[in-house]
């Protein structure tokens, strides 16, 4: 979780801002999306099951029409109680056959039976010749049921499957029972008319009993989609529903419910009981009851696609248009580290991303004035600081010096006094040249002979000097009167003290990219606490016998302040056996150094 947590978090904040806000945004707009399209399906569905009720309630109504229809055939017979005397079989037949025709339509069979079960039908001839042993049944449930009653379907030999509707008949006169009317209904007409109500090409229904029978009886002239929506038995005649569908299907509650098919889903809109005692279910496939959400659904999916891209591209841009002055603004300052170079924000708007912009110019303006006023500070602070340092010329130095001139003019000695004002002449106008702060090794070397030569005058044989220089490092850089001072040290406070010649070896090699040089002398030494003030002689008056105040921390400095902190010297000394002086300096061509100057 860290690991993850840690990834995050180096992403961008472009990517962090895009992505939240287009998340946002998706979520939102997304379930807001869903929100409407569950509703708009939800109110289809809604719309769907209500037209579907309609058709229910108008099935419902007519087939509430068609039973009192029925009834008040019944009833019409039943006031004929006299057709079932003895003689009048003629005379009831041709009025059951009047009925019939009256609407041939609806009615399959009409009887008249008496209580001895003799029976009168409308189509005498046929039933004495095939009978109906469906006739005795009714007789006997009319002797335990007062009023008009409607059997189960059955399959009988003069109407096919049909159902019976039965009026007890009683005697005017002994008010017992007489016989029964049964009418015997044409249940593949009332189908037929039924299916007239819905579109058979994708959906069809089913009417069953409380009983859980089936009433309905399609024929072969209807489509094939009667057959192929439900589950049926087409191997037997009339086609025959699969008693575990009728079974599920009467166990739906009312309303509308998903049942499975043979050819898929079904959507099984239920209605209540009519008048009858039967249930009208009607059955819609899947894709027919949602054909319009899936249009709803493409419609929606094209929206969708579109919708996405609009957020995606807009947040994007605002994301964009948000963090990229940000990520301009934080590559500039990264870039602080190079102030040579003024590094500004191209700021054009108000807002806060623009004000902190304008700030940070106007911040790196002051900023880069500042450096330059420093730089130019520190560059002239280091120019007076080495003039002064090049000007100080102890007059003692020169005092001593013109002092052994005259003694050697007074003895005659017309070739050292030349010689000596010829190189104190060499050595004022070395330390005085102000062309430039750094001079070859070779030129440095030179001077340091002339001021060792006015130091022998002085002090005759007190000393000898020897110089080891290899010839490659001859042509390198070194700053002016960097090695006069050490040597100068180490006269006076290392030899001049000593009763015995002392030795001063100067050595010069260029080791990789450094120019090495050491100072030897076999003087008086210095404990370590005399080796550590060394360094603070630079805040000290300069001695009577030099010939400058240039110190040996000045020295270091110097080298420091020009070359970098890696270079400068180190110091090693021992007591009564001398001091050894290590100078490191890049190793650079005079020529390249003048040619950047």
């Amino acid at each position: 979780m860290k690991a993850l947590i840690s990834w995050f978090g180096s992403w961008s904040m472009l990517a962090k801002h895009f992505l939240f806000l287009s998340l946002g945004t998706l979520v939102l707009l997304g379930g807001l999306g869903y929100i409407n399209l569950r509703e708009a399906e939800g109110l289809f569905r809604r719309q769907v099951v209500s037209d579907a009720q309609i058709i229910i309630d108008r099935t419902n109504l007519y087939m509430n029409a068609y039973l009192d229809n029925v009834q008040n055939i019944l009833l019409l017979i039943s006031t004929r109680e006299d057709l079932l005397n003895v003689g009048m079989e003629k005379e009831a037949s041709g009025v059951l056959r009047s009925y019939a025709n009256m609407n041939r339509t609806l009615y399959k069979s009409l009887y008249l039976v008496g209580v001895d079960g003799h029976v009168i039908s409308d189509s005498q001839t046929t039933f004495d010749i095939i009978g109906n042993p469906e006739i005795p049944k009714l007789l006997e449930k009319a002797k335990q049921t007062y009023g008009i009653f409607i059997t189960e379907p059955y399959q009988s030999p003069m109407s096919g499957k049909t159902v019976a509707f039965v009026l007890p008949i009683q005697s005017s006169s002994t008010k017992s029972l007489k016989g029964i009317a049964v009418v015997e209904i044409d249940l593949v007409q009332l189908t037929n008319m039924i299916a007239q109500f819905m579109n058979t090409k994708n959906q069809t229904f089913a009417i069953l009993t409380n009983k859980r029978n089936v009433v309905h009886s399609f024929d072969v002239g209807l489509p094939l989609s009667s057959y192929r929506l439900l589950p049926y038995h087409t191997s037997v005649y009339p086609p025959e529903l699969d008693e575990g569908f009728v079974d599920q299907v009467s166990d739906l509650p009312l309303g509308a419910s998903e049942i499975a098919g043979p050819e898929g889903d079904l959507v099984a809109v239920k209605s209540g009981m009519n008048n009858l005692g039967w249930y009208f279910i009607a059955f819609y496939e899947n894709s027919f009851f949602y054909q319009n959400i899936a249009s709803l659904y493409r419609n929606f999916s094209t929206a969708g696609v579109f919708w996405i891209f609009l957020v995606l591209a807009s947040t994007y841009m605002i994301s964009r248009y948000i963090t990229l002055p940000v990520r301009t603004l934080v590559a500039k300052m990264d870039r602080v580290r190079d102030m040579e170079v003024l590094h500004t924000i191209h700021a054009t708007g108000n807002d806060e991303i623009g004000r902190l912009a304008r700030s940070y110019n106007a911040m790196m303006e002051r900023i880069h004035h500042l450096m330059q006023e420093t730089k130019e500070a520190e560059r002239r602070k280091k120019h007076f600081e080495l003039k002064m340092l090049q000007s100080q010329i102890a007059p003692h130095f020169l005092y001593n010096t013109l002092a052994c001139i005259s003694s050697l003019a007074k003895q005659h000695k017309i070739y050292e006094v030349r010689e000596t004002i010829k190189t104190l002449v060499g050595l004022l106008s070395f330390s005085f040249d102000k062309s430039t702060e750094f001079v070859t090794l070779a030129d440095e070397l030179e001077g340091l002979r002339m001021y060792a030569y006015i130091q022998k005058v002085r002090y005759g044989d007190k000393f000898t000097m020897e110089i080891d220089a290899a010839p490659v490092t001859l042509s390198k850089t070194i700053l002016k009167l960097t090695l006069q001072p050490l040597v100068e040290n180490a006269i006076f406070h290392g030899i001049v003290p000593l009763k015995r010649e002392g030795i001063i070896r100067i050595r010069a090699k260029s080791v990789k990219d450094k120019l090495v040089i050491t100072i030897r002398d076999n003087g008086l030494g210095m404990n370590s606490e005399v080796l550590n003030s060394l360094f603070e002689e630079r805040h000290k008056a300069p001695s009577k016998h030099r010939f400058t105040g240039i110190g040996i921390m000045n020295v270091h400095e110097r080298i420091g302040l020009h070359f970098g902190t890696t270079y400068g010297l180190s110091i090693f000394s021992l007591p009564e056996i001398g001091t050894l002086i290590r100078i490191e300096l890049p190793a650079m061509e005079h020529e390249r150094t003048e040619k950047n100057k």
